[in-house]
């Protein structure tokens, strides 16, 4: 499996949630979460794609930590969802559209990127990304 793979599978949740963000968990090349927002099915300005995800994976496993996992986003974590990543300690964020990309489309972002919160924190997460950048982009059109 490749990068493009999970995306594809990030690009197709996003389809189904309130805005165009997806969220996919992936560990040893296997797909154990998948989320979309619900931040307006829910009421919850936390229900992004990348937060539904981590609470669906923890609450499975009954474990907070996702060392070794990977997650896939069509958009940048935004600093909470970053954070989120940081607290449950991904190993791993792989994103298509940058949060530089989403405001050049009009989407209302906080400026400050994943790598930056991550540079903050106590944790090394590797980030990937612009993975199918274009296509998650056209969620937004």
């Amino acid at each position: 499996m490749n990068p493009e793979y999970f995306m594809r599978l990030a690009l197709a949740e996003a389809k189904k949630g309130d805005a165009p963000y997806g969220a996919v968990i992936v560990k040893d090349n296997e797909v154990v979460a998948v989320a979309h927002n619900t931040v307006n099915r829910d009421n919850d300005p936390s229900a992004h794609a990348e937060i539904n995800a981590i609470r669906s994976l923890t609450a499975k496993l009954k474990n907070l930590s996702l060392e070794g996992y990977s997650i896939y986003t069509t958009g940048e974590p935004c600093p909470m969802c970053a954070t989120a990543c940081v607290w449950s300690g991904l190993s791993e964020i792989v994103y298509g559209a940058s949060i530089e990309d989403l405001i050049s489309v009009n989407q209302s972002q906080i400026n400050i990127s994943c790598e930056e919160v991550i540079a903050k924190s106590f944790r090394n997460i590797k980030v990937t990304k612009a993975i199918l950048k274009n296509e998650c982009l056209d969620l937004f059109k």
